[in-house]
């Protein structure tokens, strides 16, 4: 669906990390996790094209308007890296945005029973946590969040207030242990029981690892692919990553934004 939205807050969490919160239609309540938007940050041309969001909340808050009741919200993490992002950033409370979505496929929960183990670096942490917020209901939830440094390890005490348990990496050991995320996500894949799940959302060597590690343990993996969209509805095929059949005689092309952000991570080609 297309929508119009308000801004209700836009704020910066870790130095280039913002957090927006924007109003939505009830009908927003029925996302999947790892769904996504596409966010047109401008009403001129320049950027012609809109970005792309995971989704990183949802919820309902009262207006100030009694007769209104609850109003549905929105709320997406990003960083800084372009034109586009940096526009998104100068926004305030009461400027609007037009949005798209949600779309693309989410995460499978799985079984309940079972251990969830997340695993995300940088903004891959945006679309994790609306998924923890789901998951704790019924299931026990490990964060393994990773970065360059602390300041890229976002929202960590949020996870924490779900009652996640938390592991932190960082490559220069600013904040939790020094390295990367997926030697510490070894260390408790090894001792993970028998109908574990991996959730994962990264950039793509961690997602590759996240993967490897997974076939090593056979434990069901599901991956969240980053990636440049420019419609984010699969008619570009702008966004489109190997699957696990393609060669140079038999292409086997998956679309990030229709077939995915969410895929299995043994449908696709790492190599």
């Amino acid at each position: 669906m297309q929508f119009k939205s308000m801004v209700l807050s836009n704020v910066e969490v870790s130095p280039s990390y913002f957090r927006m919160r924007m109003t939505a239609p009830p009908a927003i309540s029925g996302s999947q996790p790892g769904q996504f938007v596409m966010v047109r940050v401008n009403p001129a041309i320049d950027p012609l094209l809109r970005r792309p969001f995971g989704v990183f909340d949802l919820g309902t808050f009262e207006t100030e308007f009694t007769d209104c009741g609850r109003q549905s919200y929105l709320e997406i993490l990003y960083k800084v890296v372009g034109k586009g992002t940096a526009m998104l950033s100068t926004l305030h409370q009461n400027d609007h945005l037009d949005i798209l979505g949600p779309l693309g496929k989410g995460f499978i929960p799985g079984d309940p029973a079972g251990e969830k183990l997340l695993v995300g670096g940088g903004v891959g942490l945006a679309p994790l946590y609306y998924l923890a917020k789901e998951l704790v209901r019924d299931s026990k939830v490990n964060l393994f969040a990773g970065g360059r440094n602390k300041e890229d390890v976002l929202c960590i005490t949020e996870f924490e207030r779900l009652g996640v348990e938390t592991y932190v990496a960082t490559d220069d050991g600013t904040l939790g242990a020094r390295g990367l995320v997926t030697d510490v996500f070894e260390e408790q894949l090894a001792k993970a029981g028998p109908k574990a799940t991996i959730l994962a959302c990264g950039p793509f060597p961690m997602l590759k690892a996240v993967a490897l590690l997974a076939e090593k343990y056979n434990v069901p993996c599901q991956v969240s692919l980053e990636a440049y969209m420019a419609c984010g509805v699969g008619a570009c095929l702008g966004c489109v990553v190997k699957g696990k059949n393609h060669s140079d005689s038999t292409p086997d092309y998956r679309c990030v934004c229709k077939d995915g952000p969410v895929f299995d991570s043994k449908d696709l080609l790492w190599s």
